[in-house]
Formats: structure tokens, sequence, C-alpha cells
């Protein structure tokens, strides 16, 4: 119980002053123990910092096979929606702005780590995505010569976009790079 209340805690601060920023002490203050109560559960910082990378990519992942795999709307809604998603997670849920922080500006001395978790979270969206691709093709008579293994990669990229500007650029720019990148990827697709 105190492990999560820590790992909670922990999230807060890395969120919102990033892993050289966060303090083992303003942690443990927030829990409300002594910073030495944090080793009975994490051997150091490191090991806290990618205990909740790990849950932050978990939940992204869940977010996005749950969103991707219900049913109610169309394959283009359903492309267009989870960028949305992604936007609005980013600005209001601390776990989605750690965990695309901690993708994009890693601790250096973590960065090996952190690589491999945006990969395979990468890897794994990309094959959602292609299943997705596959079923839409075969509903889709203007999908027919489309390469979906690129089209797949293509959005990711189109995701990568809207991070970088909500990271750089704030809410505003974010949707407008949103909304250019969808226009030419929706006529590339649909058309």
């Amino acid at each position: 119980m105190t492990a999560d209340k820590i790992k909670a805690a922990a999230l807060t601060h890395f969120a919102n002053h990033g892993y050289s920023g966060a303090s083992l002490a303003m942690i443990a203050a927030d829990v409300g123990i002594k910073k030495p109560s944090i080793y009975a559960h994490f051997k150091n910082k490191d090991e806290l910092f990618l205990a909740v990378t790990e849950e932050a990519v978990q939940n992204e992942w869940k977010q996005a096979v749950d969103y991707i795999k219900k049913g109610g709307q169309s394959f283009k809604e359903k492309l267009y929606g989870y960028l949305k998603l992604q936007k609005e997670s980013y600005e209001q849920d601390e776990r989605a702005k750690f965990w695309l922080r901690t993708s994009f500006f890693p601790p250096e001395h973590l960065q090996q780590q952190i690589t491999e978790y945006v990969y395979r979270y990468l890897d794994q969206m990309e094959d959602l995505l292609l299943q997705e691709f596959v079923e839409a093709k075969a509903q889709h008579p203007e999908m027919q010569n489309l390469d979906i293994k690129q089209a797949a990669k293509a959005y990711i990229a189109l995701l990568d976009g809207v991070f970088v500007e909500m990271l750089y650029g704030g809410s505003d720019r974010a949707e407008e790079r949103l909304q250019s990148s969808w226009y030419m990827y929706e006529r590339a697709l649909f058309n």
C-alpha cells in the first residue's frame, strides 16, 4: 500500500519537475513518511522512476487498446478520435504527461531502459493498428491499393508530430498540428 502511495506521489513530482527536479524528500513528505522509508520499497530513485514509468506505459497501452478495440465507431472515427484522446490525456492526466515527457526526454543515465519501453510501446501500437487496418481494408474499397504497413507507420509519425507540438507549442499549436496532419492523412487514406 505504501509503495503505491510512493509511486503516486512520485508520478506527480516526476511529471511536473522531471527526474532531476523531483526529490525523494519531497515525495516522502507528500506520502507522510520520512525519506529513508522509501528505501524499504525502492532501492533508489532510479528504481522508483522506472516503476512509475512501467505503470505509465502500461496505462497508455491499456488506453490505446480499449479505445481502438471499442465498437460503435468507424475506422476513420477511431483514428481521428485516438489523436484527440492523446491530446486530451496529455492536458488532463499526469500519467500521460509523465509518459510523454519521459519518452522524449529520458534521464540520460536511464535512456537505454526508457528507449526499450518506448520501442516496445510503438511496436505494440503498430501491431494494433495493423490489425485494425486489415479489417478496415476489407470494408473500404478505396483502401484496396493501400500499403497498410506504411499507413500504420505514417499514423505513428502523425502522432509523433502532435506529441512534439504538445511538448513545445502548447494546446493551441498542438490542435493546429493535429487538424492539419489529419486533413492530409485522411485524404490520403480515404479518397
